[in-house]
């Protein structure tokens, strides 16, 4: 059973917020199994590793991809023509694909395959315009009158 949120009132008064629902409705909608199997880990405040178990596939039949704040893994896997007769067949084979939303200023760093673990590193790298900036105070002095001086003010 899929849990449905309607931000509908919400979005009716909230202008501009379009990319926050959109990112609320499409965490409520979750993969139950799928291919490939995957682990996401953090390492450090800022720091992430995605780990996909992609048995029996190589670095070409593999593609990672980020647009628009989506990583997509897909699988490509060829037909080698073989002629053979499987009685029962779990190795999946063939395509796949992978979603993964990011957040803001997360970069893919690098890409690793080894030993059917495909390995995917990421680092939340925020640019110093969107970081928070302390305001020093100062001394307060007195303000300046703008305008003509009076008699009273002269003397």
């Amino acid at each position: 059973m899929r849990n449905m949120l309607d931000f509908t009132p919400y979005r009716r008064s909230l202008i501009g917020f379009d990319h926050l629902f959109n990112l609320l409705e499409n965490a409520t909608t979750f993969d139950v199994g799928g291919y490939p199997p995957y682990d996401v880990e953090q390492e450090g405040d800022d720091a992430y590793r995605i780990r996909l178990a992609v048995a029996g596939y190589t670095m070409t039949d593999i593609d990672v991809t980020t647009h628009e704040n989506v990583l997509i893994v897909t699988g490509r896997k060829e037909a080698k023509g073989e002629d053979r007769t499987y009685l029962y067949r779990g190795i999946p084979g063939g395509e796949f694909e992978r979603r993964f939303q990011l957040a803001d200023h997360v970069q893919v760093t690098g890409a690793n395959l080894t030993d059917g673990m495909l390995e995917i590193e990421l680092k939340r790298e925020v640019p110093e315009a969107a970081k928070p900036k302390k305001i020093a105070i100062g001394q307060a002095q007195a303000p300046k009158r703008i305008g003509k001086s009076t008699s009273a003010e002269a003397a």
